[in-house]
């Protein structure tokens, strides 16, 4: 028993003071069970204490209406009002005060969903991180594709989860099951739906176009519906565990034939879901039958892209450049690219053909391409020489016409000619030519004597040719030469300046 006055005590220190029963109980020397019964013959429930004030206490009536209004709206929302209105405490106490007051919608149940043979399918991407193709790093997507009824799997992997794969997608899982399915069940995808609000979809029309060809109905789930699609997440969290943990390859094309096998044995010699007496593959054999007959033709999943091709012959494709023919530099040229070809066409033409490179920077050439660009560039240089030779050497021309006449060849007369060019001025071979001319001894051999002869009686030594880089860029250079008589006048003018006297 205790006296009335440490009762009293008691009860001032925990309504006025505010103390908890603890710092009671050790303050005064009881025991926390003799303060709680002196609180509870004052009328205060086991367990109970006195909350201290809070700044938030005078918005949790803010809290209370905008939560009976907006059950879902989210604290920080609720935060950013209260705090408009003066609220100065700190963001997570105010998130603890308003889980107090929100009501938790009651667990919703949901049926097990049943289905027919060969009635549904079900249609999703799964992200697998990142592959380095050479310079490139990929990312790695999954495209899965499950059978309702029967569980039998198709797993495939792209670079990337963009519409040429989807589609690709869709029809190797088609010839893998050998027929298709009347329903196919879609996640809000991107490729999917293009717009939803509530029940109305706006389908993305390739998708309605695929769907149109294969003649199946898309059917996108309901949101918030996890028994809908279930069958497909948990595929690919069987695919995650079963076939991809610890799993090496070379390259994506070694992994799709490592998943097509794991797909065509592993999974489907699990026992159905459906009917744990049979295997997947038993219960896909019955479901088969009951698939909606394949096409004739297969829909085009190409893509398709319009490239500028600039004044090099390449085109730009997915990180790459592929060789184009040279006549079609400055055009706008189309890119018909599949999972392992790249076909550029101008218009309905196809101009060149490549194997499709994943890696990245890389110049994917036909020799051919660059062969008669190369020829082309070498012809016009002959041109060029020969126009070069015809303005600064007048008599070449003479020459030239009486070697074609005796059947020479003008390209090695061409060269030649340039060649000495190099080595002694314009006026001297024009002379030397002339000359060879007036003799009727029109031969290159005739034309040397004569220049080495010119510099002879002009007491000059023979001119050397000095040896460059061996570049043909250089080799084939034609320095155009200027009369010096230019400078003389300006020395006559200089000397008559009467400024210099």
């Amino acid at each position: 028993m205790i006296s009335p006055e440490r009762e009293a005590e008691v009860l001032r220190l925990f309504h006025a003071e505010k103390w908890p029963i603890g710092t009671i109980a050790a303050q005064l020397g009881m025991h926390h069970t003799t303060v709680r019964r002196v609180l509870g013959q004052a009328g205060i429930p086991a367990g109970q204490s006195m909350a201290r004030p809070s700044i938030i206490d005078n918005f949790v009536p803010l809290i209370r209406e905008t939560l009976a209004k907006y059950p879902r709206l989210r604290a920080s929302r609720l935060f950013a009002m209260a705090k408009q209105r003066g609220y100065e405490g700190s963001q997570d106490h105010f998130r603890h005060v308003v889980s107090r007051f929100r009501t938790k919608p009651p667990a919703e149940a949901y049926l097990r969903l049943r289905t027919l043979p060969g009635e549904q399918g079900q249609v999703d991407w799964a992200h697998f991180g990142k592959l380095t193709v050479g310079n490139a790093e990929r990312p790695l997507w999954a495209f899965v594709m499950v059978l309702s009824y029967s569980r039998m799997l198709f797993l495939r992997f792209y670079f990337g989860s963009a519409m040429p794969a989807f589609l690709h997608g869709h029809v190797s899982a088609f010839a893998f099951f050998g027929g298709v399915p009347r329903v196919l069940l879609y996640d809000n995808l991107k490729s999917a739906v293009l717009e939803r609000a509530g029940d109305i979809i706006r389908f993305h029309p390739t998708l309605l176009e695929i769907s149109g060809h294969y003649r199946f109905e898309p059917k996108p789930v309901a949101p918030a519906r996890g028994n809908e699609k279930g069958r497909v997440e948990r595929a690919i969290r069987y695919a995650r565990d079963s076939f991809f943990a610890a799993r090496s390859f070379d390259t994506i094309d070694d992994l799709n034939l490592q998943a097509r096998a794991w797909c065509l044995g592993d999974a489907a010699d699990r026992r159905c879901p459906e009917d744990h007496k049979r295997l997947v593959r038993d219960v896909f054999a019955d479901e088969q039958t009951r698939l909606i007959e394949l096409s004739k033709d297969d829909f085009p999943t190409e893509e398709r892209l319009a490239v500028e091709v600039g004044k090099t012959p390449y085109a730009r494709f997915d990180l790459n450049d592929y060789s184009v023919p040279h006549d079609r530099v400055r055009r706008t040229l189309t890119v018909v690219a599949s999972l392992d070809q790249v076909r550029i066409l101008d218009g309905q033409h196809v101009v060149a053909s490549h194997p499709r490179c994943w890696d990245r920077a890389k110049q994917l050439e036909i020799p051919e391409h660059l062969e008669h660009l190369r020829a082309v560039k070498r012809k016009g240089r002959e041109h060029r020489t020969l126009d070069r030779l015809h303005q600064v050497v007048p008599h070449s021309l003479k020459l030239l016409e009486i070697v074609a006449e005796r059947g020479g060849n003008i390209g090695s007369y061409t060269l030649r000619l340039s060649q000495l060019l190099q080595r002694f001025s314009s006026g001297e071979l024009d002379e030397a030519i002339a000359a060879a001319l007036t003799r009727q001894t029109p031969h290159l051999g005739a034309i040397r004597q004569l220049l080495d002869k010119a510099r002879a009686d002009r007491s000059q030594k023979p001119p050397v040719r000095l040896p460059l880089s061996g570049d043909p860029r250089i080799d084939d250079l034609v320095v155009e030469t200027h009369s010096l008589a230019s400078y003389d006048d300006l020395r006559k003018e200089s000397s008559d300046d009467p400024a210099k006297d």
